[in-house]
């Protein structure tokens, strides 16, 4: 008889013993508790290992329990707690050293911990780091002594155990938070009774508004320093985690003060120096940590960021006006008031602002508020030269061309906010830190005049009109992201690194990106771009004969400048004849064939040479000629003897010539030109082809051939 479908059998194992093959009754077992294992097979199992020890298995459904399982027995959490805890209370140092040592390992698991803490085990470890009897403090300075180690697993333990957020923070006693401090403040102690005295410190902070005021008595940002200055990574760690935490807490009055100490070079150099380069390389939760530190300090400009400007407050008014006088300085005021306004309003212009008669409406907005205008008093006052450069630069230009200052800094004071995280709580996970923010006192001012510089080149660079300034945000955007994601180590290294982000690099790498992507890698794509060229290809040779069947003008080499002359090339309709003659002048419109007297048969032509391997580049009077003339030159050779001599007027002409050239003789058009026609129709034909399929997978693989039918006979006989 076949066995039951709820009889298992499965392998039950226990320590210090081999395992045993018994049969269990999922139906009787499991009605017990979900949990729990049925006596029967824990006494069972315990007579056999000589223990009287209770045991504990557990499973999250009956599904779960399969012929062949292997089943381990272990005590149960809540007399593993009790067990643990009095041999933690006994007299003997070593019984208590391991009690402890198993204590910080279980106390992991929420089952245990949850059994752990309601037998007062918390206030028993509290009690036992509170009497402060692990021996006089010198001896925390060792690891191998036994009361070191009990106390760093005391610590572990009590950590793991409040991490499970069963029981409130603010239960802690100030004798307590006092003791951990004391292992923080101490000048030498044990690393990992001092790493989880300092994760302990942060999670009082974190979790608890109450706990911070206490903590924040008796540990400052001063007291902390220290602790950055050591070789040990995660020490460095920990003790920027607690920096993080009391900056993150502090009240609004305490939190400028906490930051005028994070800004002092002392300390920047201490994590610049210490921590940011004595680190390599850099672990997760050191960088997420600065990461942090870096986004809590930007968030200090939050308040100026929101705040509008009062258009009726002079003090604010008078720095708008101290902006055009560093600007405009050598002008002199007409006495006249009407006068004097109407240069103002003609100054602010100039300056860039939107509103020219009250520039103090530009910063009503917020973000960036005021925060924008600081930026360019700064600018103003500590790059003065720059920020002349840029306002009169601008002004001398055509005023469709004209970069406006004003709207450009307020804008780009919105976007940097954007950015960096201005007003935004720090990202769980992020490790986006920045070491250059590390190295100067005023780094965010230092950081919007390196990038209104660079806005300014990018404007001048795309010949931007007022109708493209938000184009221009938008690549000067991707410059600054690009350039962060560069990770420069200083101000000056942030600057050749947006040198080399030119307008036309971003057009490059654009291009290059699109072209690299996943859709555009896939085989079925690969295919189809293949089958897409040859068409591409025959419609750019039909252009290129169509525009030489146009003709084109030339200009014929002598050996003095005044014996130059003009002369005409054209391809005859039906592709078989070159025709080209002299002129007196540069033709202004299309010549008829009839005023080119000469000719060549296409079938005469042997081949077209380019460059230095031209004859008249070959002659002693060409040998003078600059490098441009002899990039634009080629000739025909369709005689021994004969051969016809070009010099295009430009690079256009010139590859558009030497391209229909090769087509008419069955060749290969290699021209910068044709690459970059082919690239761009291509593309364009695929994004065209493939606009159905958007946010559509695209399968890697054909799909498979179905199996032909067994008949044929669904086919209709007309007959």
């Amino acid at each position: 008889m076949p066995p039951h479908s709820d009889i298992v059998k499965v392998a039950i194992e226990w320590p210090g013993a081999n395992a045993q093959l018994i049969e269990i009754d999922q139906v009787s077992c499991m009605s017990y508790h979900q949990y729990e294992v049925v006596v029967v097979v824990v006494v069972a199992t315990a007579s056999c290992c000589g223990s009287s020890n209770v045991h504990h298995l557990s499973f999250q459904s009956r599904s779960e329990m399969k012929n062949g399982t292997i089943l381990r027995l272990a005590i149960s959490p809540a007399r593993a707690a009790r067990q643990l805890l009095d041999r933690i209370q006994s007299h003997g140092i070593d019984a208590r050293l391991e009690a402890l040592k198993e204590l910080a390992k279980l106390s992991a698991d929420p089952t245990f911990a949850t059994e752990f803490i309601n037998m007062e085990g918390i206030g028993t470890l509290a009690r036992l780091v509170e009497s402060g009897t692990h021996e006089s403090h010198y001896g925390l300075v060792q690891t191998d002594k036994p009361c070191c180690r009990m106390l760093a697993f005391t610590l572990t333990a009590f950590l793991e155990l409040m991490d499970h957020g069963i029981v409130s923070w603010d239960l802690i006693s100030l004798s307590f938070i006092k003791q951990i401090a004391g292992y923080v403040n101490q000048p030498m102690v044990d690393v990992s009774i001092l790493q989880r005295s300092l994760a302990i410190l942060e999670s009082m902070v974190l979790n608890s508004h109450s706990l911070y005021h206490r903590v924040a008595q008796d540990i400052t940002v001063g007291q902390l320093i220290g602790h950055l200055q050591v070789s040990n990574q995660e020490i460095q760690t920990y003790a920027i985690a607690l920096i993080n935490a009391l900056f993150l807490k502090a009240p609004e009055d305490r939190r400028q003060e906490m930051a005028s100490t994070l800004a002092q070079k002392h300390l920047r150099s201490i994590i610049l120096n210490h921590v940011i380069r004595g680190n390599r390389p850099i672990k997760a939760e050191m960088a997420h940590q600065l990461y942090v530190l870096q986004v809590l300090t930007f968030n200090l400009l939050e308040e100026r960021m929101m705040t509008k400007m009062d258009p009726s407050d002079q003090a604010q008014r008078d720095i708008i006006f101290e902006l055009r006088r560093i600007a405009f300085d050598g002008e002199n005021d007409p006495s006249g008031t009407e006068k004097r306004k109407a240069m103002y309003t003609k100054d602010y212009k100039m300056l860039g602002f939107t509103n020219h008669v009250n520039p103090a409406m530009d910063f009503t907005q917020t973000p960036p508020g005021m925060l924008a205008l600081d930026n360019m008093l700064y600018l103003a006052k500590l790059h003065q030269d720059t920020y002349i450069r840029i306002v009169l630069e601008n002004s001398s230009r055509e005023d469709k061309h004209e970069c406006p200052f004003g709207r450009c800094a307020i804008e780009l004071t919105r976007m940097l906010c954007e950015i960096l995280q201005v007003g935004e709580l720090p990202n769980e996970g992020c490790n986006d830190y920045h070491p250059m923010f590390f190295t100067h006192d005023r780094a965010w001012e230092e950081f919007f005049c390196v990038c209104i510089q660079l806005l300014n080149k990018t404007w001048k660079e795309m010949r931007a009109t007022a109708e493209d300034f938000n184009k221009v945000m938008q690549v000067v955007r991707e410059q600054i992201t690009r350039a962060l994601a560069m990770k420069p180590s200083s101000l000056d290294h942030l600057k050749g690194k947006l040198r080399g982000l030119s307008y036309s690099e971003i057009l490059r790498l654009r291009q290059s990106e699109r072209m690299s992507q996943d859709d555009f890698q896939s085989p079925p794509i690969i295919e189809l771009r293949e089958r897409i060229q040859p068409e591409i290809l025959e419609l750019i040779k039909q252009q290129r004969l169509n525009r030489l069947c146009e003709g084109s003008c030339f200009r014929k080499l002598g050996n003095r400048r005044r014996q130059e002359k003009f002369w005409f090339c054209r391809l005859s309709l039906n592709h078989k004849v070159l025709h080209y003659g002299d002129l007196d002048e540069s033709p202004q419109g299309e010549v008829p064939l009839e005023l080119l007297t000469d000719k060549i048969p296409v079938s005469d032509i042997k081949s077209v040479v380019t460059g230095k391997d031209c004859p008249h580049m070959k002659e002693k009077s060409a040998l003078k000629q600059n490098k441009e003339v002899l990039e634009l030159a080629f000739s025909v050779l369709y005689d021994p003897d004969e051969n016809l001599n070009f010099v295009a007027p430009n690079k256009y002409e010139y590859c558009v010539w030497t391209d229909g050239l090769c087509a008419l003789l069955g060749r290969e058009m290699g021209s910068d030109l044709t690459r970059s026609d082919l690239d761009t129709l291509i593309s364009m034909e695929m994004k065209l082809r493939l606009l159905d399929l958007e946010n559509i997978a695209i399968p890697e693989a054909p799909p498979p051939v179905p199996k032909e039918p067994s008949t044929y006979n669904f086919t209709y006989n007309y007959g």
